[in-house]
């Protein structure tokens, strides 16, 4: 099969410029996530998405390819992973006559993602033949039935209780819900989802569950900080 590999990473972060080639621990943060898809056992094709002829020349000097520069209308605040994903995908296949079977979402900003997550994904979509997408979740960090949300200058529960069946559970324990995870890291999804039905999930998606400490999603300065110490943490116990 032709898996194929899309690190995203545009220059046009607001909060901390230039994040994604920002050094952590001495290597420009996207490189984390491109060491971890260079090991996979299954990634055929390696590619950055980028708008920038900067981050183009330092993923090049890390090893990975760049075949082309994502055009600018699809590399703003409002542009989808699904625009940049499916643009990678096509240009392969309409310039090189290359078909992806599988794509996956590999972010700059995961560096903690492991290679055994990757391929996890990848593994749940080839032995699955009616799976439409794989993802890493963790255990969400606040459950949603928990949440709120204003409405004409008052709260009201985010999840109403129609779908919760509790009238107060923000002063409920937790444990009293069905678990709740969140989405991290990796999403592996099959060409017909994301080129024909325009989806990063489809009707049948499978999950490889990682640990809380096994990962941090960077888009601020204490993320940065956070990073460091479980990277440290990671290398070195």
């Amino acid at each position: 099969m032709n898996i194929l590999g899309v690190v995203g990473a545009r220059a046009g972060s607001k909060a901390v410029p230039d994040k994604n080639i920002r050094p952590l621990l001495g290597k420009p943060l996207m490189a984390w996530i491109i060491e971890a898809a260079k090991k996979s056992k299954y990634i055929n094709r390696l590619i950055l998405s980028t708008d920038s002829p900067k981050y183009a020349e330092i993923g090049k000097d890390l090893g990975i390819e760049v075949p082309f520069l994502r055009p600018k209308e699809l590399a703003n605040d409002k542009s989808s992973d699904i625009d940049y994903l499916s643009h990678a995908t096509i240009w392969l296949e309409e310039n090189e006559g290359w078909k992806a079977d599988i794509i996956l979402r590999l972010p700059p900003t995961s560096p903690l993602c492991a290679t055994s997550s990757i391929d996890a994904c990848i593994d749940l979509l080839i032995n699955d033949n009616d799976a439409t997408s794989a993802r890493t979740i963790t255990i969400a960090p606040k459950h949603p039935y928990k949440l709120w949300r204003i409405n004409e200058d008052v709260l009201i529960p985010f999840v109403p209780k129609e779908i919760t069946g509790f009238i107060e559970p923000s002063n409920m324990p937790r444990q009293l819900f069905p678990q709740a995870y969140s989405h991290t890291d990796v999403i592996a999804v099959k060409y017909n989802t994301l080129i024909k039905d325009q989806l990063l999930t489809g009707n049948r998606i499978r999950y490889h569950r990682i640990e809380k400490l096994d990962s941090v999603d960077i888009d601020n300065e204490n993320d940065f900080l956070l990073a460091e110490l479980l990277l440290k943490k990671k290398l070195y116990s």
